[in-house]
């Protein structure tokens, strides 16, 4: 019997159904999205400067201000009363910044740039892969580079006897939340972007959630009004979960934190998504 001869009757055609712990998205499964995340490995083997540098950034911020800064400040309170050194307190910071980076680089500048110039996703739309797939596989990629950066931080804070705490176990996972709430949104916000122009807004958002998301100084610092607006941003959220979990002061409003996260990433994928299906499909 040649390939193309029918089935033998009784026996229906019919295509392999799909566990559910594959479904990274409605509609999408892990298989196909790992295809893209190893399409970006190759691509990323002659750009290895780029990714160290994004990867060494916050570790100069560290010795910089953490140790430099450090040695004038000396000792910070926390909001529990807890002292802590400057730079650890820097540190925590820092490696929530550095979860946020990687992330932001990817799902925004390279995604529009794939997208709009290189015409890779309607390339890729030629195989069996869909548009949701194309989103699960730039998701999973930001969150390996998301968790390098923050395992290379994490071990120099290590190294550096920066950590007060068992639970600094838990921050590499975190760091994965932190890169999926800001891979989604970044997914989500560069389906509407229309040329490198609106490139100036993501600057406008990270650049201030950098510097005074408490990564620096204790929130108290901060004029009241500020401090309600520095309380609702994302980045804050990520900050506020990995100095908890480097001092070993861990409670349960922290889910609240976790929580902003998750539903800040879910609601950009849905939208990354839907936006993607619009733009690339007839």
């Amino acid at each position: 019997m040649r390939a193309t001869d029918a089935a033998p009757a009784g026996i229906a055609e019919q295509s392999p159904r799909r566990p559910p712990w594959t479904r990274l998205l409605p509609g999408a499964s892990m298989a196909p999205s790992l295809r893209l995340v190893e399409r970006n490995l190759v691509a990323w083997r002659g750009m290895w400067l780029v990714f160290v540098s994004v990867l060494v950034e916050p570790i100069f911020f560290l010795f910089s201000i953490g140790i430099g800064v450090g040695a004038l400040v000396g000792d910070v309170t926390l909001g529990s009363g807890q002292v802590v050194p400057y730079r650890s307190f820097v540190a925590a910071g820092l490696l929530a910044t550095s979860a946020m980076m990687g992330p932001v680089f990817d799902s925004t500048f390279n995604f529009f740039v794939k997208l709009k110039y290189f015409h890779i996703y309607e390339a890729t739309l030629a195989t069996p892969m869909r548009p949701t797939d194309v989103i699960g596989g730039e998701l999973l990629w930001s969150l390996v580079r998301a968790a390098a950066y923050a395992t290379a931080f994490l071990v120099t804070m290590v190294v550096m006897g920066l950590t007060e705490s068992w639970w600094v176990v838990l921050c590499v996972p975190v760091a994965v939340l932190i890169g999926f709430a800001f891979a989604g949104a970044g997914l989500g916000a560069t389906t509407f972007m229309r040329s490198f122009v609106d490139f100036d807004f993501v600057n406008l958002a990270i650049i201030p959630m950098f510097l005074f998301s408490a990564t620096f100084f204790p929130i108290t610092q901060y004029p009241e009004g500020l401090q309600l607006l520095i309380r609702v941003t994302p980045l804050y959220q990520g900050v506020v979960l990995e100095r908890a979990l480097v001092f070993g002061d861990v409670g349960p409003g922290l889910l609240v934190n976790a929580a902003y996260l998750a539903i800040m990433g879910a609601i950009g994928l849905r939208v990354a998504s839907r936006r993607l299906n619009l733009l690339l499909l007839p």
